[in-house]
Formats: structure tokens, sequence, C-alpha cells
């Protein structure tokens, strides 16, 4: 009988950013990721769905080499648009990104490769844990 932690151990979870030719959104997800990191035990990987590098099926290539054998995904965008209904979708070769078909300035060739399982979550919406966040900066502001 496989342990819990034995289960763990085969879960990686990759978070992805949109990605951009300004340096800034990347050191945020990578940021993020590094502090993730420290509250769980299973691998964590980012990855940019456009210009930042490592690429979605570049991170997952990279969990997949460390024995994950189920990936939980999970865009860090506040809601979803055409890059999570659509682009990140096709590229994880889920639903081929067909729930919302649209023809977009980026084209998404390079097609993720995973045995395993895929499960994509919903991306960070409008959480209660952000407007804390945002009465900070709005009293610092004020202060």
């Amino acid at each position: 009988m496989a342990s819990n932690s034995n289960q763990q151990a085969k879960i990686g979870v990759l978070l992805i950013g949109h990605g951009s030719r300004l340096p800034y959104g990347e050191k945020v997800i990578k940021e993020l990721a590094r502090l993730y990191k420290m509250e769980v035990e299973y691998p964590v990987a980012v990855g940019f769905m456009n210009i930042s590098k490592p690429t979605i099926p570049e991170a997952i290539k990279k969990l997949s080499q460390k024995g994950v054998e189920k990936i939980i995904v999970t865009p860090v965008f506040l809601a979803h648009g055409v890059h999570t209904k659509h682009d990140i979708p096709h590229i994880l070769g889920i639903n081929d990104g067909k729930e919302y078909e649209h023809s977009h300035e980026h084209q998404h060739d390079e097609k993720a490769e995973f045995d395993g399982e895929i499960i994509y979550t919903e991306p960070i919406g409008a959480d209660p844990r952000i407007v804390e966040i945002i009465k900070d900066r709005v009293n610092s502001a004020i202060s």
C-alpha cells in the first residue's frame, strides 16, 4: 500500500506566467514559486506562455524528469482570458484549447509532451486575500 508521502512524490506543480520582454513579471512569478516551494514537499516549476523562459513544455519536461506522474497546472493570472481558455490548454494538449476558439496573434505550435495526468486549475480570481494586499497598498500610500 502506497503511503501518502509516496503519492505526493509523484505530483508536481507548474505555475504559469504570461511572459514578457520586460523582466518584472518573470521575477514575480519566480519569487512566488520560490515562496510556494518552501510550503510544499513536491516539485514546483515555472513556465511561461510567451517570450520568457522556460516555456510551458520545457517546464513540464523538467517536472517529468523528476518522475512526477501528475502535474497540477495553475495559471498565475487574475482572470480567465484567451490565454487561459485557449492558448495554455492548447499548449498542454487539453481540449486542444477549443473551449475558446479565437484567432490570436500568438501562435503556439510547441505542445507539451507528458505521459501522465495534467490537472488544469482556475486562475487566481477575486480572492479575499488579494483584497488584503490592495488594502495594504492603499494604506501605505495614505500614510
